[in-house]
């Protein structure tokens, strides 16, 4: 199963929107118990949280970061419920506190850690290579924040590059990119998705149902695509071995593999 593109934040203290969540068309639903919810809430999101958790269809959470007081309650009611997919871990700065989470988890959980700071970012290559670590997300308004940075998404492309890269060397999946503040100019939104997918982005983090069709839109191969690939695949095929060209262009080995790997990528079903 190919791991998912949009993944859908709900606030663990709003449960009447939980089942609105699920049903929203989101490849992953995260409760989330950290941004969205306000210090005097945190229990109470907790407890909603888990209450709303279903085994037969697990969901992720965002968990508080291992800075604040409530890291270790999150952890220890959630680690070992059956109703959850994976831990997000937002503010990631070392492998303590993914080990603190594989520990109590008994390794059954998946972490996702949110690279959200300098620190985190300086120590990609030990957050990377934590056991039970799935794939990094990027949060890039604390990021742009805790750096200074004005909010311009040129100037993040460097770092966006060094997750990809710090991922693909410890072969976790494509990171995830962080959330567009924009809701109904979808247009953004979709332009946000397919920049992050051109610099090697797996994924991306949203905080409205509105923008999944726009992310599931980035992150789909067109038609003319899978004709493409379909082209391609069959002209290596009829070759024998020998040297091919398609739409007069050489077909080498680099090419055959993003033709398998768009062929082998299932039609989205909106």
């Amino acid at each position: 199963m190919s791991a998912p593109c949009s993944y859908l934040f709900v606030p663990g203290n709003r449960p009447e929107r939980f089942g609105k969540a699920r049903n929203a068309g989101a490849d992953a639903v995260i409760f989330d118990l950290e941004d969205a919810v306000q210090p005097a809430e945190k229990t109470l999101a907790r407890d909603a949280v888990l209450a709303g958790l279903d085994a037969a269809a697990p969901m992720y959470v965002r968990i508080n970061g291992a800075q604040t007081e409530w890291f270790a309650a999150d952890v220890a009611a959630l680690a070992a419920h059956p109703g959850v997919a994976g831990i997000v871990l937002p503010k990631a700065e070392d492998s303590a506190s993914i080990a603190v989470i594989r520990e109590l988890a008994h390794a059954r959980l998946k972490v996702s850690p949110i690279i959200e700071s300098a620190r985190g970012y300086a120590r990609l290559d030990e957050v990377c290579r934590a056991e039970s670590v799935d794939r990094l997300m990027f949060g890039t308004l604390d990021f742009q924040v805790d750096l200074g940075m004005e909010a311009n998404e040129d100037e993040l492309i460097a770092f966006r590059s060094g997750i990809v890269l710090a991922s693909r060397l410890a072969g976790l999946a494509a990171p995830v990119d962080g959330v567009s503040t924009a809701i109904d100019d979808l247009q953004s939104v979709e332009a946000d998705a397919r920049r992050a997918r051109r610099l090697g982005f797996g994924g991306k983090l949203c905080i409205h149902p509105k923008q999944l069709a726009a992310v599931h839109r980035a992150y789909a191969w067109s038609e003319a695509e899978y004709d493409w690939a379909k082209r391609v695949l069959h002209a290596v095929g009829q070759s024998g071995g020998a040297a091919v060209a398609v739409d007069g262009r050489m077909v080498d080995m680099p090419v055959i593999l993003k033709a398998q790997r768009i062929a082998d990528t299932p039609r989205r079903n909106e």
